[in-house]
């Protein structure tokens, strides 16, 4: 039987290997532990929305459902420090119109609908609704005066890994965002 003798340039070989693996591997749990992170928080907030839009068309008051869904959120998103909720009604106004009639806000950053502003609220000079065809369809389609809900949530995201300090800024969005129409 013979055994393999190391020599003094071979000692330190294992260490640097070991190292390097130690880095990679580390990369790859904090990517892990940030991504699991921000896709159950667009999940939240997907769920969130949906029901956000089902409460305000029901009849419940567009203030009362910022409150609600900005409660539902809980400490997963903590809304009242990192996100925005916005519940804007638009309203078939007859001959293929469409107009913001409503919207309420809340939580802890500003935001700025993507569906539409109210006119008159801060430095909105038009009502006019940007919904996908569908939701335009749909809501044209109806008779004057039916309305459609839009309920959106912005969260801003931070990782508690070094993975964007490792990798850069680009490698996951600052600011989330999500919408349902109902």
């Amino acid at each position: 039987m013979t055994t393999k003798v190391m020599h003094g340039k071979e000692s330190g070989q294992a260490l640097i290997e070991l190292s390097f693996a130690l880095v990679i591997l580390c990369v790859f749990v904090c990517g892990i532990i940030d991504f699991g992170r921000a896709i159950y928080d667009v999940q939240v907030m997907k769920n969130l929305v949906g029901e956000g839009s089902s409460m305000a068309s029901r009849g419940t008051t567009l203030g009362n459902t910022v409150t609600t869904v900005t409660a539902d959120a809980g400490k997963d998103l903590s809304m009242s420090t990192a996100g925005c909720v916005m519940v804007t009604a638009i309203t078939n106004m007859g001959g293929g119109t469409i107009q913001v009639t409503g919207q309420s806000s809340g939580g802890g950053i500003s935001c700025t609908s993507k569906v539409g502003c109210l006119k008159g609220q801060g430095s909105c000079g038009s009502s006019t609704a940007t919904l996908p065809a569908l939701a335009v369809t749909t809501l044209t389609s109806e008779v004057t005066g039916s309305t459609i809900y839009a309920t959106e949530i912005f969260y801003n995201f931070h990782t508690i890994t070094p993975i964007t300090a490792l990798l850069g800024s680009s490698v996951m969005p600052s600011q989330f965002y999500a919408v349902a129409y109902y």
